[in-house]
């Protein structure tokens, strides 16, 4: 477990980093500054919207994750909530650093009397898939389907 991280709300101030956090996860960069900007800028005044960064000692982001409260109309109505875009540069991988990420987004969940946490995954991240069944995701729980537009 990595030492003396702290999750902290990704701003304005900390877009180059997650911009190239971003383009790690993508495989390639991505030229959008300005809508990343804006974007950020926008989820930060609403509630509904979380992005975390885990920071060193140092500033350094070594991973992000955001999380989307969804409401619900079946059952009890309770809410749910998407996780995305879960992070973790490579250098910082197996050091604990995703495990506090999906912790945090979990506990915000609770909070908020969420039902369940739900998220998709490429099928070729294979490696990733290890991680989530170890912190408490099975894979045959449900089918999810993507389609590009």
């Amino acid at each position: 477990m990595k030492e003396g991280i702290r999750i902290n709300t990704i701003g304005v101030s900390n877009l180059a980093q997650y911009a190239a956090l971003c383009d790690e996860l993508y495989g390639r960069t991505i030229n959008n500054r300005d809508k990343l900007e804006q974007v950020v800028k926008e989820m930060a005044t609403n509630s509904d919207y979380i992005l975390v960064g885990a920071f060193d000692a140092d500033e350094q982001l070594l991973g992000s994750v955001m999380g989307i409260l969804c409401m619900d109309t079946v059952g009890e109505c309770r809410p749910f909530m998407v996780m995305e875009n879960l992070i973790v540069s490579e250098g910082s991988q197996r050091q604990g650093v995703g495990k506090q990420l999906v912790g945090y987004i979990e506990e915000r969940a609770r909070e908020r009397n969420c039902y369940f946490v739900m998220f998709t995954s490429l099928a070729k991240r294979g490696e990733a898939h290890k991680f989530y069944e170890a912190m408490g995701y099975p894979k045959n729980v449900t089918q999810g389907f993507k389609k590009y537009l």
